[in-house]
């Protein structure tokens, strides 16, 4: 595939678009989706906890610019991250 088809095949980036790709990536270091790099689940809390509080940075920083389906996209995003991390957090602790 050439450089060009790569772009085109890609979707265009909004702001929900780029959310979303936030919150894939939450849910590989939450070992909920296999990492892209080893084809297998792996939890990384640190990096998780990181890409949860930069959604929620979107949030304080966007609040008052974004339509009513961005407000309800962001917000059960973070709601949805923040409780897998919670019990990411205790599953890792019973280990």
């Amino acid at each position: 595939m050439s450089d060009s088809e790569a772009r085109q095949a890609l979707p265009d980036i909004d702001f929900a678009t780029f959310l979303l790709s936030l919150g894939s990536s939450a849910l590989i270091h939450l070992g909920e989706m296999a990492d892209p790099g080893t084809g297998k689940p792996e939890i990384n809390l640190p990096l998780a906890k990181q890409t949860i509080d930069i959604i929620a940075m979107l949030e304080r920083k966007t609040d008052g610019n974004r339509d009513e389906a961005e407000d309800k996209l962001i917000m059960s995003l973070l709601y949805d991250l923040r409780i897998k991390f919670i019990d990411s957090q205790k599953s890792q602790a019973k280990k």
